[in-house]
């Protein structure tokens, strides 16, 4: 899918689950897409999984990440719930060994579409579009300061890395 098109599923996502503010309520849009969530010490190698059965999943997020990497995580999950997972099929299972803003070989070739695609989709529920430049208009923010990227990611719950990432790939940074 198409980064507009992908920006566009998750406005309309969370138009759909009543959670389109600042910060998203990203809990509350899991529970409205009918996913259950629980938190564990996973370890440092996984982030997070989804497993999904029939229309219905669960989100495990890892509960020694900071909570900033706990919102991504789920973010990520949900997008594979929209994206990947086959409704109505066995169950299935997706882990992330690592939810990460960083390019590594696998997706620096594109090789792991699935993930790339959960990453972006994953960034759009946590920082829409149209949200980020209404916060840049109401306060007239100055993208060139980190200041200002670092409010935003504050607003929106995200890390400063995120918030960076996202307005890159926006093309919003110079």
């Amino acid at each position: 899918m198409k980064r507009e098109n992908l920006d566009d599923r998750a406005e309309k996502t969370l138009r759909e689950t009543d959670t389109y503010r600042v910060p998203v309520a990203i809990d509350v849009v899991a529970r409205r897409l009918k996913l259950t969530m629980q938190a564990a010490p996973y370890g440092e190698n996984v982030s997070g999984m989804l497993i999904v059965k029939g229309d219905r999943g669960a989100i495990g997020y890892n509960s020694a990440h900071a909570r900033v990497r706990q919102r991504f995580t789920i973010s990520h999950e949900i997008a594979h719930f929209l994206l990947h997972a086959k409704k109505g099929a066995k169950s299935q299972l997706f882990i992330d060994r690592h939810v990460t803003f960083r390019r590594d070989e696998s997706s620096a070739t594109g090789a792991d579409h699935d993930e790339v695609e959960a990453n972006q989709l994953g960034a759009a529920l946590l920082m829409p579009k149209g949200l980020i430049q209404d916060e840049l208009k109401k306060d007239d923010l100055d993208l060139d300061d980190e200041e200002a990227i670092d409010l935003l990611a504050k607003r929106f719950q995200v890390s400063m890395a995120a918030m960076s990432n996202r307005l890159a790939n926006l093309g919003m940074l110079r």
